[in-house]
């Protein structure tokens, strides 16, 4: 069985070379008002998920407290072992 060759890598072009990013070509002030607008949207967006987790957890809560003034439900998810209490 022959060996086989190993090609070589092709030669990467200089970073100089690379044609221009999007980045490049945008001036910094208006870099910093898209970083700005960006951390502004991330931060909309957690304040939202919190807000929404919080109503889920009120929301909870409420139900718990309802139900623990349920006598029915109370009955029903007590513990029928009486005689620990005598």
């Amino acid at each position: 069985m022959a060996k086989k060759k190993k090609a070589a890598p092709a030669p990467r072009p200089a970073a100089s070379d690379a044609p221009a990013t999007l980045k490049d070509l945008l001036s910094s002030d208006v870099l910093d008002k898209l970083k700005a607008q960006s951390d502004a949207l991330k931060a909309e967006e957690h304040e939202k998920k919190e807000a929404a987790r919080k109503a889920v957890e009120d929301q909870r809560k409420a139900e718990q407290k309802r139900l623990e003034n349920d006598f029915a439900h109370l009955l029903e998810n007590s513990s029928q072992d009486w005689h620990k209490f005598k």
